[in-house]
């Protein structure tokens, strides 16, 4: 398998995917066009900032499996096409914890010491020391907005310089903190309140533009905003006019909308403000740290099928999947039963599952690759399924119950399609062995496997006879012949296993038999 990296990574990092006797392509030097040419025969690619990974590129890579992501941050890929297209995307959450705190730390320092403008003017030939007065973050007041694994490491170290901690995060709650450590507060409070704001949250329909100029104009003219998340977040147009208003003391910031930027910035050239080129992961640990760690999850996921940080895929570990096996299989093979034995568009589906499966949503996806992998062009997996089925409109609804039934373990699932009905049922016998048990209200154990036809009839007297008459003038063998009875409503439902399809003629021929009221031919690969 081949494996695209296409921004710099360690050689301890590469050398994990060598070791694995995977073939990697390295070109962290390439223009997009480059980058996006090699990716049209990979299985793999690894990024950090430097790459935009888009929906076209996504979709040119015809084999591609996995988008592996050095850090956290993963705006530069589009997410939304890779679940479409069913390519797991993995970032690596904690690698950089330490290196973008600190750096939020330096940052916060030179601007209140005024160490950048001081070093710009000696450099200059200018001794302005009177004019560098700075300020002391001791009992200062910080607004962190974002109480992730970054900002509770930010939120640690200012307290050792004496700084009160206000937290606006809409997903922790005081019960928490205690109020001694950091004091929740709404956004608004936050930012009329504290000295210094640091942001750390990821960019979001509803964090872009989160400091926009109204905002940035509730803070106190004294006070200085810190951004070393993501660009976008505050809106830098915005915070270029509040500084040049003196609405604020000063701000500093490492990440951009767009990267990189040139002279003609807005926030360039401003003498109140402390700028940086993305440097927040930028030490020689972090990067040595997100270099082995996403060459390993992508390597685990290629060869091992072992799943780490996926951020587009609820599933935590395939090895859940795996402890699941023999349902997941189950699930599959009910939704390919459906795929055939329904046509036109599906409107509805229905899954309950019973028994011990409380976890239902990997049911849920199973069900859904069988189902839809014939009806989509696109490869269709764990990632994708949801996504695709939401595509189609398909309404897609699934319980669990705990009344006992006549099986173990049952999955029942039902198909709507113009307004009809289609159930099948399934269970698992002895932990291995898949069983079709009811099929739209006809009871009976079916292994379903090779060709198969699904036959529903008046219950009449030698209807049987004459399937089998026909099917023997035809030269086709019959494997099998297992019949379930409706007594109340006179009609009968048969499963017969052939050992060669039926053409389309034989199939018409076939249904024409007096008192078949039904026929569809079932194919299940063994």
């Amino acid at each position: 398998m081949k494996i695209l990296v296409s921004d710099p990574i360690t050689e301890a990092g590469l050398a994990i995917l060598v070791d694995a006797d995977l073939d990697v392509v390295y070109l962290p030097e390439a223009d997009s066009e480059e980058k996006n040419q090699a990716a049209e025969n990979i299985h793999g690619w690894i990024v950090r900032s430097g790459t935009k990974v888009s929906a076209e590129a996504i979709y040119s890579a015809k084999h591609l499996m996995v988008i592996g992501r050095a850090g956290v941050g993963i705006d530069n890929i589009d997410i939304d096409a890779a679940t479409r297209k069913g390519v797991v995307v993995m970032n690596t959450p904690d690698v950089n914890t330490i290196s973008a705190a600190e750096h939020t730390i330096a940052m916060m320092l030179a601007l209140s010491r005024n160490i950048h403008t001081g070093h710009s003017d000696l450099e200059k030939g200018k001794w302005n020391r009177h004019q560098l007065l700075g300020t002391e973050l001791k009992n200062k007041t910080l607004g962190v907005v974002g109480l992730g694994k970054i900002g509770r490491q930010v939120q640690k170290r200012c307290q050792s310089f004496g700084m009160q901690i206000l937290g606006y995060d809409p997903y922790v709650s005081q019960d928490q903190f205690s109020e001694n450590e950091v004091k929740i507060v709404d956004l608004d409070i936050l930012t009329a309140t504290a000295d210094y704001i640091t942001v750390h949250v990821p960019v979001t329909d509803n964090t872009r533009n989160l400091f926009n100029y109204e905002r940035l104009k509730q803070m106190k003219n004294t006070a200085r905003i810190i951004n070393v998340a993501r660009g976008g977040i505050i809106n830098e147009k915005d915070l270029a006019k509040v500084l040049n208003e003196n609405k604020i003391a000063g701000a500093a910031i490492d990440v951009f909308e767009s990267e990189p930027i040139d002279g003609t910035h807005p926030l360039v050239g401003l003498s109140n403000i402390v700028l940086t080129p993305h440097l927040g992961a930028s030490t020689k640990e972090a990067k040595e740290g997100v270099s082995r760690a996403i060459c390993t999850q992508v390597r685990n996921y290629l060869i091992h099928e072992k799943l780490n940080n996926a951020v587009n895929m609820r599933l935590s570990d395939l090895s859940i999947l795996k402890e699941m096996q023999p349902y997941l299989d189950l699930s599959v093979l009910l939704g390919q039963l459906q795929a055939q034995l329904v046509d036109g568009p599906i409107h509805d589906v229905f899954l309950r599952c019973s028994g011990s499966m409380e976890d239902t949503r990997p049911i849920l996806l199973a069900f859904l690759k069988g189902l839809l992998n014939t009806r989509v062009p696109e490869r269709i997996n764990y990632i994708n399924a949801e996504a695709i089925a939401k595509d189609l409109g398909l309404n897609l609804q699934i319980t669990y119950t705990n009344t006992d039934t006549n099986y173990t373990n049952l999955i029942s699932t039902i198909v709507c399609v113009n307004g009809q009905k289609q159930q099948l049922d399934g269970s698992i016998f002895d932990q291995s062995r898949l069983r079709l048990v009811n099929v739209n209200g006809y009871e009976m154990e079916v292994k379903p496997h090779g060709t198969m036809l699904f036959i529903e009839n008046r219950d009449m007297p030698g209807v049987i006879g004459h399937v089998g008459s026909f099917l023997g003038a035809e030269n086709i063998n019959i494997a099998a012949y297992l019949l379930s009875r409706a007594a109340e409503d006179g009609s009968a439902f048969s499963v017969v296993r052939v050992d060669s399809q039926l053409s389309k003629d034989q199939l018409t021929d076939l249904a024409e038999i007096e008192h078949i009221e039904s026929i569809k031919q079932i194919h299940v690969a063994k």
